[in-house]
């Protein structure tokens, strides 16, 4: 079964991971944030936005065109 949420953005920077889910929300989709960093050496891991399935491509898109690589 595949889940109803999936990773359209992965970094490094707890910044951009909160630019990036206020510009997905500011564009009405629903948008998480999951933390993977390692919370004892904070330079392993990734933090993750998730978005609904049917926002996917759109989403890309938008980040995409608003200049996140």
């Amino acid at each position: 079964m595949e889940s109803d949420w999936q990773v359209v953005y992965s970094t490094d920077k707890e910044y951009i991971a909160e630019m990036i889910k206020a510009l997905l929300e500011d564009n009405e989709m629903d948008a998480f944030i999951m933390n993977k960093k390692d919370s004892f050496y904070v330079t392993i891991g990734d933090i993750e936005i998730y978005v609904k399935r049917d926002d996917l491509l759109k989403a890309k898109l938008l980040i995409n065109n608003s200049g996140f690589e």
